[in-house]
This record gives structure tokens, C-alpha cells and sequence, in this order.
């Protein structure tokens, strides 16, 4: 069977449907031109896989293929994404990890990794991994002359120390949480980190559990925060048990998402918000000077105020994670947030991890005593739309059109799509202060890398200017187009 490797080899990883695009003989050769690619043949290898029906058969298979090209494989089992991270950098590996994250139970992929967590880009390796594999597959993967070995490795019980390492929890006020793993890898770390699975220490907090079973063929609802409908359990459970917090974690449990006593969604821009304050307060207090901070831009306009308000530098970057954990390192930023509710730490190796934001989010809120709902308030001043996705025929077109209708009406910005912003112009080297009124607004439209869609991201000072501004772009966008969203 052929298989059209361009159409699997993303931009930040490998993704496609089970059997059609990603085969046990495809990931093999992906897996040869994985270590061919990063000079790991006599080095080690890790290798960890969700709960996803077809994951450990493609373990097995980059297993293979690892080993025929020279290199070790160290195999940790069912594990979430960030555990991969974690091993990646604390043993100083290169690693692999199977899965499709939020996607639906038909897909699964691929996240790859350098020693130390360094991600692989389709610029920075993916591309040339992707040519190596498409020679295998014709040609057969040549086996070397010292092929690799396979050891398994326990890496849950030290990832989750390491966590508690970098957040007390110990001292919060008693807290009940709602926790919706969605059938995913959540099911397995949030019992370690915040339990005593893993054999630390009992922390105040009860934790409520929804769909902790690790299950691939999400019966519930799919692994996806990100889409409101897969909220509504936990939305319901968290006031239902009367609960402080809930959080819902994705598929590899990489990603958290945050929701009050009421129910209602405590948006990523304030979660990143209150994660880069901590951060910032903490390498201030150890006398570190300059201090950076990242910020994609979506997030809402008063992450880089308060930034800016607590003394430290915002950095605005692209969406996309393999570009934030570069941009990561190259200006040794302590914590990056996006508003797909990816956050990223310094402390560690630059890389994502949503159960880190959650505990910061956990400490921070467990140490005073207002409900989550008014904790959370000044962290989202400002109206947004969220963002709203919009097949189109022509996405130049389209773009060429909000140009034109936007003209004299705001700055142009095209750092990764067009943005626009406009009202009048404030020190926003401040937060507002309370009652403060401000009538800036921006939007964003981005094409999507993969599909023929935009994405609308619209943000103001007041719901009512907002509103207009995403009414106004929206009839731009669908001008003379039958709207799938």
C-alpha cells in the first residue's frame, strides 16, 4: 500500500487515520530515519505510547526500526506526553511518543523529540525524517551491524516528584476539584500527582473523579477541551459536587483546562496569566534580571500588561508549539503561555505541561480565599470571542478582503496571519486599574496550515465593540460562502 508521507508529517509532529495513513511498516520506517536523522545510533531512545487502541503495536513498530538503525530503545509504557518530556530530559534522550492527542479515536501520530526535549519541527527534522522514511519504505530499512536493545523503564513515580518539586500543594487551603480525564492519560497522572499512586505524600485536596479509564475509544466524549461540548460534564459535575475547581485534561494529558465554582470556563489567557506572575515573583526573589516571558499572539491583551505590571519583558510569538519552545530557548524565557492551553517552563526543558499550570493555578488560588470565579476576574478584563473557524474557497482571497475592509480603521500586523488593532492608545505598561475604561480592540485572522480554513480570534475592551468587530470580520470572511464552521 502507498502511502503519501506529506500528507502524515505535520508541521510540529506525525498524525493520520489508523491503518490508511499510519501503518506498523510506515512508523518503522519513520523510526530508522528518526535515529538516522538525529545521529542516535549507539545512544538510547524513549519510547512511551497512550491509551489509544493501536498505540503499543506502533511502539513495538518504532521499536524495531530504532534498533535495526542502532539505536537502544528505553520503553515506558502508557504515559501522557509530558512524561515523555520529563524523560527525555532528565535522562538526556531523544524521544518518541504515540499519539493524536485530541483527536478522534481513528487517528494516532507521532511527537518527536531531541535529547532534552528539543522538539523537531517539519523544518528542523521532521522534513528530513520524512525523505529518509519515504527511501525505506521502497527500499527496505538496512539493518547495522550492532543493532540497539529494549529495556522498559518506571518513569511515573519520578515525574510526578519532580512536579511536586516545583509547586507546593502542601500548605493550600483543602480544595475539591472535578477532574475530567476524558478517558485519557490524565487517568494515569493525575491519581500520581495530585493522589499518592505514586507513592508521595497525601495533598488537601479532594479530587472527584470523571472518566479516569484509560480507554482510546473515548466513550464519553472525545479527549478535546478545546470544543465547549466536551465541557458539559464537567461543567455539571463541578457544581453538582459544589466543587472549588474542575479541570479537564486532552487526550496525552498535555493541556489542562480550567473551570470555576459556577461552572464557567476560566479562560488559558488568565491561566497564563497567573502561571507567569508565580514565575516571574519566583526568579525575581532568586535575584535573575532581565526576565522574559512568551506569549502567543491570541492570548488577551492583559497577559503582556501584567507582564509588563510585575516588571518582567513579554515576548509575542507565533502560534504553534515546536516554534514557542525555541523561541523558549533562545531568550531563556521562564514560562510561555498559549490560548490552546499549552504552557511552557524553563524549569521544564522549555517544554509544554499542563499538569504544571494546573498546580500553579491549584497554589496560587489555594492560598487566599475567594471563590475562583472572583479570584479569576482580573485576570480576564477584556471581551473575547474566541476563536471561530471558517472554511473557505479562496483563504487569500478572504485575507485580501479583510485588508481592504479594515483599511484606516487599525494597524496591520503580519506576524502570523493579520492581525488589526485599533482604539485609542494607553500605557499598557499597566493592567487596568478597577473601573478603568479602555476602548482598544484587535483581531486576528490565521490560515490554517493543514486545511483550506480561517481563524478568527476577536478581542475588546467592552463585549458590545467586540461584538461588532466579529460580526463585521465574520461577514468579510463569508462573503458569498456557505459556512461549514
Amino acid at each position: 500500500m502507498s502511502v503519501d508521507l506529506t500528507q502524515i508529517v505535520k508541521t510540529y509532529d506525525i498524525r493520520g487515520l489508523v491503518g490508511s495513513q499510519l501503518t506498523e511498516d510506515v512508523v518503522e520506517a519513520l523510526a530508522g530515519a528518526f535515529v538516522d536523522e538525529i545521529g542516535a545510533a549507539g545512544q538510547s531512545v524513549v519510547v512511551g505510547y497512550d491509551m489509544r487502541d493501536s498505540s503499543p503495536g506502533f511502539a513495538d513498530a518504532f521499536a524495531r526500526g530504532a534498533t535495526a538503525r542502532g539505536a537502544s530503545v528505553v520503553s515506558i509504557g502508557e504515559c501522557s506526553t509530558d512524561m515523555t518530556y520529563y524523560a527525555s530530559g532528565a535522562w538526556s534522550m531523544p524521544s518518541a511518543m504515540f499519539t493524536a492527542s485530541h483527536n478522534p479515536a481513528t487517528y494516532n501520530g507521532i511527537k518527536l523529540s531531541r535529547s532534552g526535549a528539543e522538539p523537531l519541527s517539519l523544518d528542523s527534522g521532521l522534513g528530513a525524517i520524512r525523505d529518509r522514511a519515504r527511501d525505506y519504505l521502497d527500499t527496505g530499512i538496512p539493518v547495522v551491524e550492532s543493532p540497539g536493545s529494549i529495556t522498559s523503564r518506571e518513569v511515573i513515580a519520578d515525574y510526578a516528584a519532580y512536579l511536586r518539586s516545583l509547586v507546593d500543594l502542601g500548605s493550600i487551603r483543602p480544595l475539591k476539584i472535578v477532574v475530567d480525564a476524558g478517558n485519557g492519560m490524565g487517568g494515569l497522572t493525575v491519581p500520581a500527582v495530585f493522589g499518592t499512586t505514586a507513592g508521595l505524600a497525601a495533598l488537601p485536596l479532594d479530587v472527584i473523579p470523571l472518566y479516569f479509564e484509560l480507554d482510546g475509544t473515548f466513550p464519553n466524549h472525545e479527549a478535546n477541551p478545546l470544543n465547549p461540548d466536551n465541557l458539559v460534564d464537567l461543567q455539571r459535575a463541578v457544581v453538582a459536587h459544589g466543587a472549588d475547581v474542575g479541570l479537564a485534561f486532552d487526550g496525552d494529558a498535555d493541556r489542562c483546562f480550567v473551570i470555576d465554582e459556577r461552572g464557567e470556563p476560566v479562560t488559558p489567557s488568565a491561566v497564563t496569566a497567573i502561571v507567569a506572575l508565580r514565575e516571574i515573583r519566583r526568579v525575581r526573589a532568586a535575584g535573575e534580571t532581565p526576565i522574559t516571558v512568551l506569549h502567543n499572539l491570541i492570548t488577551s491583551r492583559i497577559v503582556p500588561e501584567m507582564i509588563r505590571a510585575a516588571g518582567a519583558i513579554p515576548v509575542r510569538t507565533n502560534v504553534g508549539h515546536s516554534l514557542i519552545k525555541k523561541v523558549m530557548r533562545d531568550t531563556g524565557a521562564v514560562f510561555g503561555g498559549e490560548h490552546s492551553a499549552h504552557y511552557y517552563f524553563r524549569d521544564f526543558w522549555s517544554a509544554d505541561n499542563g499538569m504544571l499550570a494546573a498546580m500553579h493555578v491549584l497554589a496560587e488560588f489555594g492560598n487566599q480565599t475567594q471563590p475562583l470565579s472572583q479570584f479569576a476576574e482580573k485576570f480576564s478584563p477584556y471581551a473575547e470571542s474566541g476563536e471561530i473557524n471558517t472554511r473557505v474557497p479562496d483563504v487569500a482571497a478572504a485575507l485580501d478582503r479583510i485588508r481592504e475592509e479594515f483599511a484606516g480603521r487599525g494597524e496591520f500586523d503580519t506576524l502570523d496571519g493579520l492581525t488589526v488593532s485599533g482604539g485609542s492608545v494607553v500605557d499598557d505598561s499597566l493592567a487596568p486599574a478597577p473601573g478603568e475604561t479602555r476602548d482598544f480592540w484587535w483581531l486576528n485572522v490565521r490560515p490554517s496550515n493543514t486545511e483550506p480554513l480561517l481563524r478568527l480570534n476577536v478581542e475588546a475592551a467592552t463585549p458590545e465593540l467586540m461584538a461588532t468587530l466579529r460580526d463585521d470580520a465574520l461577514a468579510i470572511i463569508r462573503q458569498n460562502v456557505t459556512v461549514e464552521s
